[in-house]
């Protein structure tokens, strides 16, 4: 049997955001689902990638600010600069061994976007 130490293994954590962009002279308003994924080789001593709780809890604080906040005023011109500032600020949180593996915007029509390390 291989043992789970020579497998790679990912921890996901979700969230809801709500968001405005200025596009030329429109607005647009967009829900997505953010979803952090965390990646390692093995497990750790309680047998998990990262601890939720804390990976939870960094990306509640990096959302909190843009919650339905028009992100031009934060200087993000689009969902692709909005999922690089979150990858950039979660990224710290990530525990060695593990790492930040990707972050995606995802729609309610199904499209979803990803950046990852």
């Amino acid at each position: 049997m291989t043992p789970p130490s020579s497998f790679h293994f990912e921890a996901a954590v979700t969230r809801t955001l709500s968001v405005v962009f200025k596009a030329g002279d429109r607005w647009e308003g967009h829900d997505y689902t953010v979803e952090v994924v965390a990646t390692r080789q093995g497990l750790d001593g309680f047998d998990v990638v990262v601890d939720f709780r804390d990976l939870e809890a960094a990306l509640d604080r990096s959302l909190a600010p843009l919650q339905g906040r028009l992100l031009s005023d934060l200087g993000l011109d689009g969902p692709l600069a909005l999922a690089q500032r979150l990858l950039a600020e979660l990224a710290p949180f990530v525990p060695a061994p593990a790492r930040l593996k990707e972050v995606a915007l995802a729609d309610g029509t199904g499209r979803r976007m990803a950046v990852g390390l």
